[in-house]
């Protein structure tokens, strides 16, 4: 691969990223009715108002606008960040117990469970809200939800968190963070948001006991979540972390190589480098092995019977894009690179919506996209794809600068 074929990739990501996504969520995220955002967007555009709104979309778009502000440098993203900063505290902050409710309509709350999938994103976009405005109070609201979550979710018999509790922080008689999800007290995917979550309160707020929780994090990852046999993350976990299941999620075990390495990075490289490299890159050429397609996508699950489900979803696409770039930055093997731009082709080509504007959701084995599934919902969001675009962007100019693939060529 010479320069000039990495110029492309990077050309190709800036153009979807400033071309497609940004434009489309600036377009038709508002609320006409409630000056706020909308809950739900079909595929082609159709708003549905009345809509509840979850506390992973206003985060996550708290997050990815605060983002795209200070990459940028765009006054429209710090407006939208704004926006979403204001409704966060309005609608979704519990001004009794503390922390996000899950989900609120119209009238109020709907369902105020303090899931700790949830109040890991609320950490996680605070923290990048205040490193856009530098101003006091989303940070304070931060620590605030880490102070209860390290006195109400923190196992500290068996180490990590649990999966859920009530409005009041008590102990949630169901641990079990979606009705897609199995029933369990602890999850790899809480641990993967909390770890990145911790990571970037960290960044901005170096407290020692943040950083000694991040250690503790990806300890738990090394030796509890990721299995030294598969080369996978383990998914759902009895409380002293004996595994549920064996299923295979392709689009964790790739988000979460890059991950664990930002929050070695945050701690320091030197000292946790050496601890999640190896890891990392075990779980990245797994995912390379059996985890893309033909077409270059990469595919969704494995179940406990061996069965692959080749849907493509567009976080998984998303995800790959930054974990294989991530991979071949630490090794510079070529393989991993060309992971990269598989998947980068593969987006290009079918997951985009060239008629209606943004990412499918999903497609089937066959491409086909389900039209069924929204544009915008309590889970569709551009934190993904927009998230993978930033770090393509840095990563594919870091590449350029260090010359790394001098002389190679694009297949």
């Amino acid at each position: 691969m010479n320069d000039a074929a990495v110029g492309l990739f990077l050309k190709q990501v800036e153009e979807e990223l400033k071309g497609n996504i940004l434009p489309f969520w600036l377009t038709h995220l508002r609320n006409t009715k409630t000056g706020g955002f909308i809950g739900r967007l079909s595929n082609d555009l159709v708003a549905d108002e009345t809509a509840p709104n979850g506390l992973i979309l206003c985060t996550r778009l708290l997050w990815t606008f605060s983002s795209l502000a200070l990459f940028l440098n765009d006054g429209r993203c710090k407006e939208m960040a704004h926006l979403a900063y204001q409704l966060l505290r309005r609608d979704f902050w519990d001004k009794r117990y503390g922390g996000g409710y899950w989900q609120v309509g119209p009238q109020g709350p709907i369902q105020t469970q303090k899931k700790t999938y949830g109040q890991a994103f609320l950490i996680y976009s605070l923290a990048e809200y205040y490193r856009l405005t530098r101003s006091p109070e989303p940070l304070a609201m931060a620590m605030e939800v880490f102070e209860q979550l390290e006195e109400h979710a923190l196992d500290e018999e068996t180490g990590g968190y649990w999966e859920a509790m009530e409005r009041d922080w008590t102990l949630a008689a169901k641990q079990q963070l979606s009705d897609g999800d199995m029933t369990a007290p602890k999850s790899m995917n809480a641990h993967l948001h909390l770890l990145e979550a911790f990571a970037e309160l960290y960044s901005v707020r170096p407290d020692r006991r943040i950083g000694i929780r991040l250690e503790e994090l990806i300890e738990i990852f090394r030796q509890k979540i990721f299995d030294l046999h598969s080369h996978h993350f383990g998914l759902f976990f009895e409380r002293n972390w004996e595994r549920l299941t064996r299923r295979v999620s392709f689009g964790h075990d790739i988000e979460g190589s890059w991950l664990l390495c930002r929050a070695a990075e945050v701690l320091g490289a030197e000292k946790w480098g050496p601890r999640v490299v190896p890891i990392s890159l075990d779980m990245a050429e797994a995912v390379l092995r059996e985890g893309l397609d033909a077409d270059g996508s990469l595919l969704f699950e494995r179940d406990e019977q061996g069965q692959v489900n080749a849907e493509k979803h567009f976080w998984c696409q998303a995800e790959a894009v930054v974990g294989f770039l991530n991979a071949f930055q630490m090794s510079t093997r070529q393989e991993f690179f060309e992971a990269a731009w598989s998947v980068w082709r593969f987006i290009e080509d079918y997951q985009i919506d060239r008629t209606y504007g943004e990412w499918f959701w999903k497609l089937d084995a066959g491409r086909k996209p389900d039209l069924s599934m929204p544009k915008v919902s309590e889970w569709k969001c551009p934190y993904h794809n927009s998230r993978a675009c930033m770090e393509a962007i840095r990563r594919l100019k870091m590449i350029q600068d260090e010359h790394i693939l001098s002389g190679q060529t694009l297949r």
